[in-house]
C-alpha cells in the first residue's frame, strides 16, 4: 500500500476483507521522487498529495495536477495519501486522476517480468475496477508531458462538505495556443460523470483551431453535456445541478488555462 487512506477505511467498514499483512512502500528509496526526464515529469508511486501541492516543478509545468491534489481531503489525508493510490483505486471522482487525465498522463505498471507504460485512461474499467492486476502488478510511477511555452492548465471542483468532502463535479483542462492565440490542442476531463473519469473528446476536437474566447469555451461546455453520462445522486447532486455547474465552471476553467498559456503555467 501507499497511504492506505481508502483501503484502511474500507477494511474498517467491512467493504473489504481484513488482511494478514500490509506492506508499506512509502519508505522505499526513490519511490517518493518527483523529477524531470526529457519532456516528461515523473512522479513516484509513494509521492503524496501534499508533496505534489507544494512542488515547484509541478506548479510550473502541471498546474492543474497541483490544484487537484491540493483539495483532496484535509492536511492529514494529503500528508499520507498518494496520487498512485488515487489512480489505482479507480474511482471516477478521484481529483488527482481528473487532473492527471487532463495532462495526458501515463502510468507505469510493474510485475515480475518487467515494467510497461500505459495511458492513464486505459487503467479505469469501472467504479473501483482497475486494469492493474492487484495480485501480480504494482503501479510504480506516473508521468505526463510537461507543459511548455504557450501551454496552460487549470482545475476546479464543486463540492458538498459533509464530514467527508464529496465532489459534485470536478473538471480540468489543458490548452496549447498557437502564435495567433488559436487553440492548437485541448484536453478536458471531468468526474464523477459515469463509471470512469470522463475525457471529453468531442469538445476537445471542437476547440482545436478555434479562437481562445468565451464563445468557444461556452460551446465546448454545451457539447460536453451531449455526451457525458450525468445522473442524479442523493449523496452528491442532481443531474440538473451538475449540468448547470459544467455550463458555469468549465468555460472558466478553459479561460484560466488559456490565460496561463499566455502568462506561463503557474500564472505567477
Amino acid at each position: 500500500m501507499g497511504g492506505g487512506t481508502d483501503l484502511l477505511l474500507e477494511i474498517q467498514q467491512g467493504s473489504k476483507p481484513a488482511v494478514e499483512a500490509l506492506v508499506d512502500t512509502s519508505r522505499i528509496a526513490g519511490l517518493d521522487a518527483i523529477c524531470r526526464d526529457g519532456e516528461h515529469i515523473i512522479i513516484g508511486c509513494a509521492v503524496t498529495h501534499a508533496q505534489i501541492a507544494r512542488d515547484a516543478l509541478l506548479t510550473r509545468h502541471g498546474t492543474c495536477l497541483v490544484e487537484s491534489c491540493g483539495v483532496i481531503g484535509g492536511p492529514q489525508v494529503r500528508n499520507v495519501a498518494t496520487l498512485a493510490g488515487n489512480v489505482a483505486h479507480a474511482l471516477p471522482a478521484g481529483d488527482g486522476s481528473i487532473g492527471l487525465l487532463a495532462l495526458g498522463g501515463d502510468i507505469e505498471v510493474t510485475d515480475a517480468t518487467g515494467s510497461r507504460w500505459m495511458p492513464l485512461q486505459d487503467a479505469f474499467l469501472g467504479p473501483g475496477q482497475s486494469a492493474i492486476d492487484h495480485h501480480r502488478e504494482l503501479l510504480t510511477r506516473l508521468r505526463f508531458k510537461a507543459t511548455s511555452l504557450n501551454e496552460g492548465s487549470a482545475f476546479t471542483r464543486v463540492m458538498r462538505p459533509q464530514g467527508v468532502a464529496l465532489p459534485m463535479i470536478a473538471m480540468a483542462a489543458r490548452l496549447r495556443l498557437t502564435a495567433d492565440k488559436t487553440i492548437g490542442a485541448a484536453r478536458i476531463s471531468l468526474g464523477p460523470a459515469g463509471p470512469v473519469p470522463f475525457l471529453a473528446k468531442p469538445a476537445m476536437d471542437l476547440l482545436q483551431g478555434k479562437a481562445a474566447t468565451r464563445q468557444w469555451f461556452d460551446e465546448a461546455a454545451a457539447l460536453v453535456l451531449e455526451s457525458i453520462p450525468l445522473r442524479s445522486s442523493k449523496y452528491r447532486a442532481t443531474q440538473e445541478y451538475r449540468t448547470e455547474m459544467i455550463l458555469t465552471h468549465l468555460p472558466m476553467v478553459l479561460a484560466r488555462a488559456a490565460e496561463r498559456a499566455v502568462e506561463g503555467e503557474s500564472g505567477q
